[in-house]
This record gives C-alpha cells, structure tokens and sequence, in this order.
C-alpha cells in the first residue's frame, strides 16, 4: 500500500481484541505489514508457501487471514470502506437498490467435489459466484428476465455488475477459485474489494480542493 492508501485503511480497521481489553496478545507484526502481504498473495495469484520474503513468514500471514475470515474482521474492513466510497460519492451509507448475477469460475484440483459443479452452458467445471452490488446511482425497477426470450438478453445496468466481476478478474488468486473452502473464496473477493476501494479514496484525497470564488 502507499503511503496514502495506508493513512485510509488504517483509520478503518477493526480494534484488535486485546487492544480494548477483550482478551488474547498483541501480534507480532504491524497490520501494515499483513495486509500488504495479503493483498500481494490475492493480486499476484502466487502459492502461500511463495510468499516473499520481504513479507513475515507464510504461516504468520495466512494465520492473520484465516482469524480474519473466522471472526468477521474482513466483512467489517470491507463495508467500512464501502460506506467511504459511498460518502465520497455522495450516497448513503447503505444502498437501497442492487443487482445480482453470477460468474462461473473454473477450479483448481485442490477444490473438492462436494463444493463444485459442472456448467453445462459455459462448459465450465468449478464454482460460481453470486454477487450483489449496489448501484452507486438512481434506484432502478426490479430487473426481470422475460420469460418468452431464450439465449441472453441485456438487462439494465446489468453492465454494473458485469464490471465487478471483471475487476475481480485483476487479481490472478480470483482467475480460478483455488480454494478449497467457499468461505475462503469469498475472503479473497473481499480483499480484492478492499484493495479497490483503498486506491479509490487514496486516489480521491490527494485531488487538489476546489475553491470557488465569493
């Protein structure tokens, strides 16, 4: 992370249990240094044990990850920043219109059979992902597909979700899901997320202030 995009999240994070007297220690390395970590693994696609070593070591980092996917923490970093970028852009908090589609997402062989699937359509063996995005816009209609149309047909602002899918597709961990738990999967979206998210207030508050005049 920059220096900036670290001066976003850092005000964001959750509280540490032992840091507001909720039991357990202190860890070793800053969450500086994790979240870098992490963020490198899901933006490169590389192997835990690949992890390089200017990163603490492998098993100190996907044990960060893992206790962050278990207790919630990365659902909680990820709709703070949510609601950041929602602020900045003008809108409340929690959106009141969304949309949903989903992606299916060949496997590695490390996914098990009783998690996977076969989409006869895309001829795709593997997972697939549903998703749901706010509109960062007006509240539409409740998007249908009509029933006496066959093969695809555009829908409105499903362009919206069909963009996220494809900034997910940035980071080489989500170009195939090889994950062997889906909860595991789901915290690798979320930190690809996280990712986008930082840069985009990071990027919003070093634009220089309007002044107007009178």
């Amino acid at each position: 992370m920059s220096d900036a995009e670290w001066a976003v999240v850092r005000d964001l994070l959750p509280v540490p249990g032992w840091l507001s007297g909720r039991g357990g220690r202190p860890e070793g390395y800053c969450h500086r240094q994790m979240i870098d970590a992490v963020r490198y693994l899901v933006d490169n696609g590389i192997k835990w044990r690949a992890m390089p070593a200017d990163f603490p070591p492998w098993p100190r980092v996907y044990a960060f990850f893992a206790r962050w996917r278990d207790t919630g923490l990365v659902t909680e970093l990820h709709d703070r920043l949510r609601e950041a970028v929602r602020a900045g852009e003008g809108r409340s908090a929690e959106p009141s219109a969304g949309i949903v589609d989903s992606q299916s997402v060949k496997a590695d062989a490390t996914v098990t059979f009783g998690s996977r699937g076969f989409d006869a359509g895309k001829k795709i063996n593997g997972r697939k992902r549903h998703l749901l995005t706010d509109t960062l816009g007006l509240v539409l209609d409740i998007v249908r597909r009509s029933e006496d149309v066959r093969g695809f047909q555009a829908l409105p602002r499903r362009w919206v979700v069909e963009r996220s899918f494809a900034w997910f597709l940035r980071s080489r961990r989500l170009v195939r899901d090889y994950e062997r738990r889906p909860d595991t999967s789901e915290a690798v979206i979320r930190w690809s997320m996280i990712a986008l998210m930082s840069r985009r207030l990071a990027a919003r508050s070093r634009r220089p202030a309007v002044l107007t005049a009178g």
